[in-house]
Order: C-alpha cells, then structure tokens, then sequence
C-alpha cells in the first residue's frame, strides 16, 4: 500500500526538478558558445579583408605605429572585441611591414618599445625583434605578420580573424 505524499515531500519534490530544470537550462545556454566556437570551423575559413589604415603620409619613414581597424569577421556578440589592431612600420618610401598586436603565446596585446627597437608582451615576457623574430620569453612562434599594400594613397593591412591561431609570414 502506497503511503500518501506530505506537503514538505511535494515541495521537495517540486524544488529538486525545479531545480534540475534551471541547471539543466543554465548549461544548454552555456554550451551554445562553446559548439559553436568548436564547430565554426567546420562552415568555412572567415574571408580575409583589406582594411584602410590611413594615409601614405600620416606614416613617417621609420616609424612604428597602431593602427586600429574592425575585426573582418564580426559577429553580433562580439561587443568591444569587434575592434583590432596591428603595427605597422614604414621601412622606406614604399615598403611597410604590419603585425598582429597580439603575442603567438596567450594573445597579450604585444607593446612597441622604441628606444630598445623590441615589441614586449606584458603578461609572460616574451620579447620580439623588430623583425617579428621571438627574442626571448615563451612565444612558441614568430609575430603574425599581414600583408600591406599602398592604393590610391592609402595603406591597406589584409587582416583576418583570430590572429593568433595563423602565420602569414
């Protein structure tokens, strides 16, 4: 004979799946970023973008300097993280090398220490040469170097998402 339920056993019993509803939500809406990070290769490299960085003369010869630009493959959440930079020096009259800002071995934002001619990452000490070389530190890797290019009196960097994770050198 089955005893009948108690009003504490029914709110006990309520709570629990109650409960394990809410978490069982909780972790489908926390999951969903994560497939789609570990799936989004799957649909397709993001396309890579040739992105204005300014004016042939807003760049003295010599000079190192960030430039900001939109990340080419945004998406809706991306919030600030849509924005990225690189830096760009310019050689001579018409050469210019750009690299990511971000280091090969966590993705610190990478500094330009003039004096010293070497990009310097904050957060582990790796240190770069001008060159985008590895100098010291744990960098697995040189610098993600782009592409650049001069038309019609604007230099363009060809950038891609996640810099870190591909060498274009």
């Amino acid at each position: 004979m089955k005893q009948k339920e108690t009003g504490a056993e029914n709110r006990r019993r309520f709570l629990m799946k109650l409960s394990l509803g809410l978490g069982g939500v909780a972790a489908a809406a926390a999951g969903i970023p994560v497939l789609g990070a570990l799936f989004s290769p799957l649909f397709g490299k993001a396309e890579q973008t040739w992105r204005t960085v300014g004016s042939l003369h807003d760049f003295a010869i010599g000079s190192t300097n960030l430039v900001t630009y939109d990340n080419p493959d945004p998406k809706p959440w991306a919030g600030v993280t849509v924005h990225s930079a690189a830096w760009l020096r310019r050689d001579d009259e018409k050469n210019f090398i750009a690299f990511s800002v971000n280091c090969t071995h966590l993705g610190c934002p990478v500094r330009w220490e003039q004096s010293a001619e070497l990009f310097m990452c904050p957060c582990h000490g790796g240190v770069y040469y001008k060159d985008g070389t590895v100098a010291a530190g744990p960098p697995p890797k040189r610098m993600v170097q782009y592409a650049v290019r001069v038309r019609r009196g604007q230099v363009q960097i060809h950038t891609e998402p996640l810099p870190i994770t591909h060498i274009t050198a």
